[in-house]
């Protein structure tokens, strides 16, 4: 008996050591993969980092560690000539892109709240249809538009000048309309997740559908609505394509356009440049997530959750 049981035991011992092997094989894998794909999504922000800190405006001399740098000055010089080169307004170009990327967002939460309100507690004519409209409208490119949103600007500009081609107000029309068909229907879910019973008890109580939304129902969505305020920023910050066919004058550029010429012919192939106008034209994106980043988590669990 007694030598069945060392054999038992024996041999359980190496069935734990051979258990113990994989789990660490497994975890050793486990770790290559991701050290793999966090050095995948950190390589492009680290080499436009490092260009910005190169002397050389080539990005075929272009290294990691930037070579014959001999002073701190020879770093910094993509950044002086940035700042300090009246040809290049680049202070204006972020100032342009801000106040763009905040009304856009302001006025796409405002007036998607309202028409997600509306579609998910009111009954009209044509609901499903104008539901169904505007999610067949985002199905197609925003460049097939692109003839068209021109020339109703061009129109739009000859009765309402502060609406028309050129100008940052024409610019917002057209990414709050864009931006509004999406939205309704995250946010449509978002509301229909609220209990009907708050809107029943507000209106025995006398209240009007405005004191409803506005009271009861627009705090119970602040999440979603935040989530929505924040993506409307970032993606009107980062566009480039519209900015630049709908702007011409240099001082109202947006910061995409801006930084789009230093690699165009307009003023040569400054890739230094352009990646140290980068570095500092994520700051403002960056630093949305990372004083919002509660706020969004908690808006796309909490939909989640209720939905």
């Amino acid at each position: 008996m007694s030598s069945m049981s060392l054999a038992q035991n024996s041999k359980r011992k190496r069935g734990e050591g051979n258990y113990a092997q994989q789990k660490l094989f497994w975890k050793v894998v486990r770790v290559l993969v991701l050290t793999f794909f966090v050095f995948f999504a950190l390589f492009p922000a680290v080499w436009v980092l490092s260009a910005s800190f190169n002397p050389s405006q080539s990005m075929s001399s272009q290294t990691l560690i930037p070579r014959n740098v001999t002073s701190v000055d020879q770093l910094l010089v993509n950044y002086r000539v940035l700042f300090e080169t009246p040809r290049y307004p680049f202070f204006r170009w972020v100032l342009n892109s801000v106040i763009v990327a905040s009304i856009t967002s302001v006025l796409t939460v405002m007036i998607t709240a309202l028409s997600a309100y509306s579609f998910s507690r009111f009954r009209f004519f044509g609901r499903q249809g104008l539901m169904l409209f505007i999610l067949l409208v985002q199905v197609f490119p925003n460049l097939l538009a692109m003839v068209a949103i021109f020339l109703m600007l061009q129109q739009i500009g000859q009765y309402l000048p502060f609406l028309g081609l050129n100008t940052q107000g024409g610019l917002i029309l057209v990414y709050v309309g864009g931006g509004m068909g999406i939205n309704i229907w995250l946010m449509k879910g978002f509301f229909d997740s609220v209990p009907r019973d708050i809107d029943e008890s507000a209106q025995v109580d006398g209240a009007t559908h405005w004191q409803t939304y506005w009271l009861l129902i627009f705090p119970l969505v602040r999440p979603i609505l935040i989530v929505v305020g924040i993506l409307s920023f970032v993606g009107t910050f980062n566009e480039f394509v519209l900015a630049r066919v709908l702007l011409r004058d240099i001082n109202s550029w947006t910061l995409m356009v801006g930084l789009w010429g230093f690699v165009s012919d307009n003023f040569g192939q400054n890739w230094g440049i352009f990646a140290a106008g980068s570095v500092i034209g994520a700051l403002p994106t960056l630093l949305v997530y990372l004083f919002f980043q509660d706020q969004i988590v908690g808006g796309l669990t909490q939909g989640a959750v209720k939905g």
